[in-house]
């Protein structure tokens, strides 16, 4: 018997870049830029820039908007490409239409993360990979879905990329998903990773209430 056959083939490896936002201005923590918030003394924005590294997913284009300096030192050195929102101010989709044309055509897909989400690391990368990769047939844009709760990160198509880049900032990311809604496959998972982000002090104090200590830089740590 040929060997080759009693093996099926391995998957092709898709190529997904990503955008990582990080250009908001944290109004709600106090004007304080909150992936500069530190897990295990690890900037949370440095984190997932490591943990899509880790999980193949390249090329990466970080937003930078608010705090740019002081954000853009926390990735230092890493394999990303960065791009600046010149109005700080405008909605996340404006950034979002920046990092969307800085990556790449030919790109299989296009993950869409928020740099303020702490319990998101490469487990949870791989997972929306590979439900991107066993997607309904027709979807194009797959959202995690817990416990009735939309989360993050996203991943869509390069076909969508191109679409949401011809509609300009208002028809991109939630309005895009909006006016397709058969196309969006809301992946039923049990992880609540994916719906845990940080908004206020108070979500910090219950974070560490569940075990999960963010610092702010300079802050002592017990």
């Amino acid at each position: 018997m040929d060997p080759s056959l009693s093996h099926p083939p391995a998957p092709e490896r898709l190529r997904i870049g990503a955008v990582l936002l990080a250009a908001g201005a944290a109004s709600r923590m106090g004007h304080r830029p909150k992936s500069l918030l530190e897990r295990d003394g690890v900037p949370l924005i440095r984190r997932q820039v490591d943990a899509l590294a880790a999980a193949g997913v390249a090329p990466v284009v970080v937003v930078l908007g608010h705090y740019r300096e002081r954000v853009g030192a926390a990735i230092a050195g890493a394999d990303v490409r960065r791009v600046v929102n010149p109005d700080a101010q405008a909605a996340q989709n404006v950034s979002l239409s920046l990092g969307l044309r800085e990556l790449p055509d030919g790109l299989d897909g296009v993950m869409v993360t928020l740099a303020d989400l702490p319990l998101i690391g490469e487990q949870e990368i791989v997972a929306l990979l590979a439900a991107f990769r066993a997607r309904p047939t027709g979807t194009r844009f797959v959202r995690p879905w817990v416990d009735g709760q939309p989360g993050h990160p996203v991943l869509f198509d390069g076909g969508v990329r191109q679409e949401m880049l011809a509609a300009g900032p208002a028809g991109a990311g939630p309005a895009w998903a909006a006016a397709h809604p058969e196309a969006v496959h809301r992946w039923s998972s049990s992880n609540r990773h994916h719906i845990v982000d940080i908004d206020t002090e108070e979500d910090i104090e219950r974070l560490a209430q569940q075990g999960v200590a963010l610092h702010w830089p300079g802050d002592p740590t017990p």
